[in-house]
């Protein structure tokens, strides 16, 4: 079983030995997210890893933001595309659901790019502040819900905000309604 440090050890882009696997990093630095077009899945911490398999395929690992993400299969397939149209085949997208993926692997350019687009950051520590996904800490599960103050409104900068419904256009954000300037928004949900 692959440990979380070892899922982020080989996640630089410059530290594969092999070039074939350096050149697939730097193709799938550019894959969009097919909900959230002006981030890659490498900036939502989606993309785990690239790598050799034992059979010498190429194999990238990614992780759903949410159990059931129904963009998945549209990642794969983007994936697939970006990796033929650079001739890097054979290739294989496996799909990694532990450790679970979490908010702290998004970047904090990703971060600013989902601000300017109109989506509030999950607020909270960015724990990928510094580029690629940590690996995430051991915590204690909670059964309660934690208190999280309101995100700030994207468009205007103000915390006077009040959540409209638990889940907005896609399961991992809710809507938001800034109470200064009146603009609904979405906010990516913390995990």
């Amino acid at each position: 079983m692959t440990t979380p440090t070892a899922l982020h050890a080989t996640a630089d882009p410059a530290a594969p030995a092999d070039p074939a696997l350096a050149r697939a990093w730097r193709v799938l630095e550019a894959v969009p997210d097919p909900e959230i077009p002006v981030v890659s899945i490498r900036e939502l911490g989606i993309l785990r890893e690239v790598r050799r398999a034992a059979d010498g395929v190429l194999e990238v690992l990614i992780t759903p933001t949410y159990s059931g993400c129904p963009a998945m299969a549209q990642i794969a397939a983007d994936i697939g595309h970006a990796l033929e149209a650079a001739q890097l085949a054979p290739y294989r997208v496996a799909t990694v659901l532990a450790p679970a993926w979490t908010t702290d692997w998004i970047t904090a350019a990703a971060r600013e790019k989902l601000r300017a687009y109109g989506i509030a950051p999950p607020t909270g520590d960015c724990g990928a502040a510094a580029g690629a996904p940590p690996a995430p800490p051991e915590q204690a599960l909670r059964f309660v819900p934690r208190a999280l103050p309101a995100p700030a409104c994207p468009r205007c900068g103000s915390a006077h905000t009040e959540r409209l419904a638990q889940f907005g256009s896609t399961a991992c954000k809710a809507l938001y309604r800034c109470l200064d300037c009146r603009e609904p928004f979405d906010y990516f949900k913390p995990y």
